[in-house]
């Protein structure tokens, strides 16, 4: 058996992105929940890169931030002069010099890249290539630099104002990714010139560089939505487009029911079952997973939440992080949950509010019911215990803890614990209590200050 061959990965993030119109660094911008640069570095650590680096542009440390976030153990680099990618490739010079067998450069503003298509061009190094570039075949090739192939090899990458007649008629186009043959990588990279009209140092120079040397240059192919790059909002959304396309895929290929797949948005890291139904118009954002038979119906909105097996949300339920529904649990209409966990087979069928509790199993919890969990300083938890029922249009003033079996009636306000089984009625005369509220919050404030202290 060979041995496996090690990798590094260069990621080139210094582009200011001056064409997002935005306060926020380019490729910090997100789809599916996950950042530009995020996807990037998922697919090449699912790749097999024993080393990342991620050349990042001075001064741009949220960016280096973000990249040590998700991968702790890459390296950063600094691009100080933007002055071409080549140059930006050789901000990684120490890793280069490493002695990896292959290396890849890639860009943290194309995103879509699979792991499997870093995994082909690793297999071009293995089988002798010396230089390996990523095309497409584009619909429209109109700027994009043409690679042009000889009985299978890559003769020459030329770019659009470059190219003959007959060169443009040629749409298999260069998306601008690229594998090195370790061995060869830095003393390549080195000898690209700037020798052109924005006097900057281009990768797509290697395939001649290394073609004068007698070594060989390649080119494989991938989808044109796979390679699009990410320079305005407008592609952004394109590749947002993309991205959900795929995951839609995906999660009905795995035995989940999308009945209107275009109008379902998931996040990158959205878990969904099998024999799962989802109707039209739900949203998912991160950190959401929805078990085995469970039923979203539709207009629900979900983050950071888990959905046990047969469960049923919506329509137009909203759960928040935190939100956690047990088995055959249900969650109605116009119903939002928040750091609760719903017990199995409790009902919170609709016009509800349930924050900072837990629900025991089989309870029921009436129209209009609240948890009244935050004072304006501090959140507090409710306890509701299991098969006990608050009626419709009660208020449950946290802290409190309602037994299991008891019963509360509609419209009652409950500031005290109610033991299992038994009845409360919170229902009586208004009372006011003049500066009240202003001690209240004096005595609140210094509460908070006394806990805040380190």
């Amino acid at each position: 058996m060979q041995p496996a061959r090690s990798c590094l990965a260069i990621l080139l993030a210094a582009g200011e992105g001056t064409r997002m119109r935005s306060q926020r660094p380019k490729v910090l911008h997100e789809i599916g929940g996950r950042s530009l640069l995020g996807h990037a570095l998922t697919a090449l650590a699912t790749a097999g890169a024993d080393r990342v680096v991620v050349v990042v542009g001075p001064g741009r440390e949220d960016v280096a931030e973000a990249a040590r976030r998700l991968l702790p153990e890459l390296t950063i680099a600094v691009q100080a002069e933007r002055r071409g990618t080549a140059h930006a490739a050789l901000a990684a010079r120490e890793a280069l010099a490493a002695g990896f067998d292959d290396v890849i450069v890639a860009f943290a503003d194309t995103p879509l890249i699979r792991p499997d298509t870093f995994g082909a061009l690793r297999a071009e190094l293995a089988r002798g290539a010396c230089v390996v570039a990523l095309g497409f075949e584009a619909q429209d090739p109109t700027g994009y630099g043409r690679l042009l192939l000889r009985d299978g090899a890559l003769e020459a990458i030329v770019e659009h104002k470059d190219a003959t007649p007959d060169q443009r008629a040629v749409r298999f186009c260069n998306a601008g990714l690229m594998a090195l043959d370790g061995k060869n990588a830095l003393s390549l990279l080195e000898a690209i010139g700037n020798d052109n009209a924005q006097s900057e140092f281009y990768l797509p120079d290697a395939v001649a560089l290394a073609r004068g040397r007698g070594l060989e240059a390649r080119a494989i192919a991938a989808p044109e939505s796979e390679v699009q790059g990410v320079n305005d909002r407008i592609q952004l959304a394109t590749a947002e487009a993309e991205f959900q396309r795929r995951k839609r895929r995906e999660v009905m290929a795995a035995g989940a029911t999308l009945t209107a797949p275009e109008t379902v948005f998931f996040s990158h890291d959205t878990a969904i079952g099998r024999d799962v139904l989802i109707e039209p118009h739900v949203v998912f954002g991160p950190g959401v997973s929805v078990a085995d038979g469970a039923v979203i119906h539709a207009f629900s909105h979900l983050e950071g939440a888990e959905v046990g097996p047969q469960a049923s949300v919506g329509p137009y339920a909203r759960l928040r992080p935190g939100a956690r529904l047990a088995d055959k649990a249900k969650v109605g209409n116009f119903v939002e949950i928040k750091a609760a966990e719903i017990g199995a087979g409790a009902k919170v069928s609709h016009l509800t509010y349930i924050g900072d509790a837990t629900v025991g199993a089989e309870a029921n919890i009436g129209a209009g019911t609240i948890t009244c969990n935050y004072d304006g300083f501090f959140k507090y938890r409710t306890i509701i215990g299991e098969g006990a029922f608050v009626g419709s249009n009660s208020s449950l003033v946290a802290p409190v803890t309602i037994g299991a079996g008891a019963i509360v009636g509609s419209g009652s306000v409950v500031t005290e614990d109610v033991a299992a089984d038994a009845l409360a009625l919170g229902r009586g005369r208004q009372v006011v209590k003049d500066g009240w509220a202003k001690s209240f919050r004096e005595a609140a404030q210094a509460r908070k200050a006394a806990v805040s202290k380190p």
